[in-house]
């Protein structure tokens, strides 16, 4: 029995597991109870994931990331999918540790891989456990929208394919509006990017998601883009193992005089508010807006999960580590929060 005292910082809760569901031989659903008194904490947006603390004898420790694959609109307690890697840790201590009752602690719902708008025709790729996300855009806009959903879901094999089930029922239950594509590796080989354009080109008005592993997003974007498909409508998502501890308080920072005297001034937008602060250059923008009280997303702090991806509308900034964002997101503005500091004297910043 996994039980937790209390949680390491005040951002954290403690939740208990209300049921394990075996979805492939290495593939776990875990189903949280959420209280009503942290309904509010915990209403989450189609695609988004929880971050979970697992215990470590080594570091005590460790936080991993897991899509929610449930839908807020057709589930009534959300589910995080994890499928077992060689070598990871989280994800084995996960299937082989935790079932129904036990406690885990967890950080609120955060990500940005969500549609504006779950009317629109929606093209969505998944390879793997990249599904989990998918899956949680995929029920949420069959149940809010009205438009039409292709889905090319690859897999090893097929006792790889997880929600296989799920998946030919909603076909079944919305035949002109769904299309699923599954491609299986020992009967198709890997996809090329020839195949794939050629399988996907009758639907590349639609807005594009995808996750799954490096190569796999790789080709896919290769494909979109040779059929000329908008870098502004493609979303990926990428999950790295996080280094740090995002349960831990943050701690405001010292700021001396000359650093306060050189500091920038920041005109962020967050929630439709807009919030003029000062900025100095040695302080992240996710620290300065902590420090202020407010309620930025973020989680990893380390430039690894993307929660805290925003927009520069004017000035310049520059980022420590912005690898997770693709060539043409720095194009289009997109900067990483908690890596930002500023260049210029005066930046405007949209969440």
């Amino acid at each position: 029995m996994t039980t937790v005292e209390v949680p390491h910082g005040s951002r954290s809760v403690v939740l208990r597991v209300a049921a394990v569901i075996t979805e492939t031989p290495d593939a776990h659903s875990v189903v949280f109870d959420v209280p009503a008194e942290l309904s509010e904490r915990f209403r989450y947006q189609p695609g988004q994931f929880l971050t979970l603390r697992i215990p470590s004898d080594r570091t005590g420790s460790v936080a991993r990331c897991y899509s929610l694959a449930s839908s807020p609109f057709t589930d009534d307690q959300p589910k995080v999918t994890v499928k077992r890697t060689d070598g990871g840790y989280g994800s084995n201590w996960i299937c082989d540790n935790i079932s129904a009752g036990d406690q885990l602690e967890v950080l609120p719902p955060s990500g940005v891989f969500t549609p504006k708008d779950l009317g629109e025709n929606l093209l969505l790729f998944a390879a793997g456990s990249g599904i989990t996300p998918v899956m949680s855009i995929l029920k949420s806009a069959l149940s809010q929208g009205d438009g039409r959903l292709v889905l090319f879901y690859a897999n090893r094999d097929a006792n790889s394919v997880i929600f296989a089930e799920e998946l030919r029922a909603l076909s079944t239950r919305h035949p002109q509006r769904l299309t699923v594509i599954h491609w299986l590796e020992p009967l198709q080989g890997l996809p090329t990017r020839e195949q794939l354009a050629v399988l996907v080109e009758p639907y590349t008005a639609y807005e594009s998601f995808m996750c799954g592993p490096k190569p796999f997003m790789d080709l896919v974007h290769e494909a979109l883009a040779g059929l000329g498909v908008p870098r502004n409508r493609t979303h990926a998502e990428v999950f790295n193992s996080l280094a740090g501890d995002p349960f831990a308080d943050h701690a405001p920072a010292e700021v001396s005089e000359a650093d306060a005297a050189d500091a920038a001034t920041v005109f962020v937008e967050l929630d439709g508010e807009v919030h003029e602060l000062t900025w100095p250059r040695k302080q992240t923008l996710v620290d300065i807006m902590l420090d202020k009280g407010l309620d930025v997303p973020y989680s990893c702090q380390e430039g690894e999960c993307g929660s805290c991806a925003c927009t520069v509308l004017s000035g310049k900034v520059e980022m420590d580590n912005c690898e997770i964002l693709d060539p043409e997101d720095i194009e289009n503005g997109y900067v990483l929060g908690c890596q930002a500091h500023p260049v210029t004297d005066e930046v405007r910043i949209q969440f």
